[in-house]
């Protein structure tokens, strides 16, 4: 009897990897607050109205699920989709769907819902999809597929997360109450249901027991409005929340001083950089490549680094982070002021120069008041100016700055992404551009040889190193912290990513 017992439990040990039975997950438990360094807004709780920056992920996370998205150790991981083929031309990408998941109202994730979420998607790259995918067509209910115009090897990157438009919304809801009705109570097939909100204060969700990749350990999130760190890092000393976002250097040596709380940089996609937007206007002495070294040269950035950061950032000299894919390291530019104030004298600026505006969203002040300090300090004298993030955006995208520009970009996605929307004629955020690097840019768009493309982008990459179009200044490490009841935080677990995710893997302490 023994020897069968012990048979018997082998039996069932092996049914239980086989997937032929899983054990019964705990129930969620407990509440986890986040405080949150911005007022949420209700377009981030729709997929189509996502913009080409990394804030609304914070909702889309939660609520939402996409076709492909990036999970921890990978950053084109099946989910909604559970697998997918691309033919051999590259002109068709063919999405298995993943069986037996429902969005929150009950209703089962099928082949119409990605159709019509892709349909009514009007975010960011939306006119770049409606130019190259040519047919969204539906072989059965459980497969989709899209035909393209001409093979675009980057496709799976711009659907997946570069943009919502693989993250899918339920069409007969939708439908029945509007775009309007959509956003006052979202309904997705993410890991946490829509309880609240409540503008300007708070966010409250409630975890679905059953999501397809685990069940969430935490019952309830809640994410506060706390715009000032100050009060974020009081909140969280009090436990009155258990994560906070973006710290400053000064508050996060405090954070890491306090027992209890711990101090999380998460290295994200945020790049900094100049952009010298001028440079194209023979009148403008931005345009002499020259003054642009100077100001490459004339930038402390380890010392912005540490004094933001904590030296946690990393020193790239790209606009491109150094995890995305195609991603080519150019040389280090020294920190060099006697060399800044030799090329402005050879430029014909012996006592400096008078350059002008420097715009910036005020949010990112900190970093650009040292840039600004650095400058000066070589004879390149600028008038700092900080906006409020609405205007900020505004005038980036109508292109209203003169002379310099602090650029920032969290996006999600790969070098071609970056380029095209900061670097090569007719992007969002471009002011002009270069023929060699456009003509460069087009060849490599529908290249389906790894190796030439990867070329190619290098080159890319290259040129705008040697061109001195901008001045890098770093790739931000996200400074979060988390207080004594959490054991998983999230932060830092999707590479990348300045928030906490999946919030399926975040966990309290004994639970």
């Amino acid at each position: 009897m023994r020897r069968v017992g012990c048979i018997s439990m082998a039996v069932f040990v092996l049914m239980i990897a086989a997937g032929g039975i899983v054990p019964a997950a705990a129930a969620p438990e407990g509440q986890i607050t986040w405080g949150i360094h911005i007022s949420l807004a209700p377009t981030w709780f729709d997929p189509a109205e996502t913009t080409g920056i990394v804030t609304p992920f914070m909702v889309l996370y939660a609520l939402h699920d996409a076709m492909v998205k990036p999970l921890p150790g990978n950053p084109l991981a099946p989910s909604l989709a559970e697998s997918w083929t691309v033919s051999p031309d590259g002109l068709a990408y063919e999405f298995v769907l993943r069986k037996g998941v429902r969005f929150h109202n009950g209703e089962p994730v099928t082949a119409e819902d990605v159709k019509f979420s892709f349909d009514r998607y009007r975010g960011a790259a939306s006119k770049t999809f409606k130019e190259r995918v040519v047919a969204v067509e539906i072989p059965d209910p459980a497969r989709v597929r899209f035909r393209l115009k001409q093979p675009w090897p980057d496709f799976l990157t711009f659907y997946s997360s570069a943009t919502g438009a693989g993250w899918i919304v339920p069409r007969k809801y939708v439908e029945k109450v509007g775009d309007e009705g959509f956003k006052k109570h979202p309904i997705g097939a993410g890991p946490y249901r829509f309880v609240s909100f409540t503008p300007g204060v708070e966010l409250v969700l409630e975890a679905v027991d059953q999501y397809w990749r685990k069940s969430p350990q935490v019952k309830r999130l809640v994410f506060r409005t706390i715009p000032d760190p100050s009060t974020r890092l009081v909140a969280l000393k009090r436990g009155e929340i258990d994560v906070t976002y973006w710290m400053t250097a000064s508050l996060g040596e405090e954070l890491r001083r306090t027992p209890g709380l711990t101090l999380k940089p998460a290295l994200a996609n945020n790049t900094y950089w100049v952009y010298f937007v001028d440079q194209w206007d023979p009148k403008s002495p931005w345009h002499d490549r020259r003054i642009r070294l100077a100001a490459n040269h004339a930038i402390d950035r380890q010392a912005i680094n540490q004094a933001e950061t904590l030296g946690a950032s990393r020193l790239t000299n790209s606009l491109i982070p150094s995890h995305f894919e195609y991603f080519w390291q150019p040389p280090a530019t020294p920190y060099d002021p006697a060399r800044a104030k030799k090329l402005l004298s050879e430029a014909g600026y012996p006592n400096g120069l008078d350059a002008g505006d420097f715009t910036c969203d005020g949010v990112h002040a900190g970093i650009a008041e040292p840039v600004a300090n650095d400058l000066r300090a070589a004879g390149i004298r600028t008038k700092l100016r900080p906006l409020e993030r609405a205007a900020y955006n505004k005038g980036q995208v109508e292109k209203k700055f003169k002379d310099l520009v602090l650029s920032a970009s969290a996006a999600f996605g790969n070098a071609p992404t970056r380029l095209e929307a900061f670097v090569v004629a007719g992007g969002a955020y471009v002011y002009g551009s270069y023929p060699d690097i456009d003509g460069l840019f087009r060849e490599q768009g529908t290249e389906l040889d790894r190796k030439r493309r990867e070329a190619t982008l290098g080159r890319i990459q290259q040129l705008i190193h040697d061109k001195a179009m901008f001045a890098p200044i770093m790739q931000l490490a996200a400074m979060g912290g988390f207080g004594p009841r959490v054991e998983e935080s999230g932060l830092g677990l999707i590479t990348g990513f300045p928030f906490s995710g999946p919030y399926e893997d975040v966990k309290l302490k004994g639970k």
